[in-house]
């Protein structure tokens, strides 16, 4: 295994995702992760299950130390005093003093971005998050929370499967040292027979699954998060750092992007995409 530094942050390139997973799912597959040797826990006030991932994480045999976690402030709690609130209802529900990375999770808000970004400012220079990030952002809101933003923003977490060319966004954090955290990888189950991947897959004795994943990972500045509620599915997501993709491989993998491909798009959520 290995970390993707981003601007002083080591992020552990693949994070178990917790998106859509019931609180009896999360408290099975997370200390199942862990055993496994994730380090990276990605959740979100929205999934409604944070106290559970802090319960599961608590009761892991794990040191917390070791455990990359992520959470994502909602839109709702935009505004300065309910941000700040929400921050530590989220630290008291995951059982902790701080996260390693809080991400806003989606740019649409009438609270000024400006107003957004001291906020979790405010949240770093507390203690209560290491870094800080955001998610779902294009390029120019990416350079303007660079440019309003006093700490290192660190990730944009956002849709990324090998039918969404995110070359723009790619680019972007590359050029401030950024990482992209990638989520959506399978593609809501798309990658899964296609004759491209499956063919790759067969010549490297491995799933689409671990090939969409290790060509995620085999890109500079991405981190990868697999989501599932299988512990021997957890298992072989897992194992990707024992081959790699030629260069033939990746772009092939590449060349499957259309100009469809994005499948996460709330219309009062999603900023104009790059």
């Amino acid at each position: 295994m290995f970390n993707v530094n981003a601007n002083g942050a080591k992020i552990p390139a693949i994070g178990f995702g917790t998106f859509r997973m019931p609180g009896p799912d999360v408290l099975r597959m997370v200390p199942a992760a862990l055993k496994l040797g994730y380090r990276h826990v990605d959740t979100a006030q929205i999934y409604g299950n944070e106290a559970e991932v802090g319960k599961a994480i608590a009761n892991s045999g794990v040191a917390r130390g070791d455990i990359f976690l992520t959470t994502k402030v909602w839109v709702d709690s935009y505004p300065h005093d309910d941000f700040i609130k929400s921050v530590d209802e989220s630290l008291q529900k995951l059982k902790t003093d701080y996260v390693d990375l809080l991400l806003l999770h989606w740019p649409r808000s009438d609270v000024p971005l400006a107003e957004r970004v001291g906020a979790l400012n405010e949240v770093r220079d507390a203690g209560k998050t290491r870094n800080i990030g955001v998610s779902n952002f294009n390029t120019a809101l990416m350079a303007e929370s660079i440019a309003l933003s006093k700490a290192p923003i660190v990730t944009n977490q956002v849709e990324y499967h090998p039918y969404l060319d995110q070359t723009a966004v790619l680019n972007a954090a590359r050029s401030s040292g950024m990482s992209i955290t990638a989520y959506y990888a399978m593609a809501d189950g798309k990658v899964f027979g296609d004759p491209v991947i499956k063919a790759i897959a067969r010549t490297h004795g491995k799933s689409e699954a671990q090939v969409v994943l290790r060509w995620l990972i085999q890109q500079d500045g991405v981190v990868a998060l697999s989501k599932t509620v299988s512990e021997e599915r957890a298992r072989s997501n897992f194992q990707i750092y024992d081959f790699e993709l030629s260069a033939e491989e990746m772009q092939a993998l590449h060349a499957l992007a259309n100009l469809g491909g994005r499948i996460v798009n709330p219309g009062n959520l999603a900023p104009k995409w790059d």
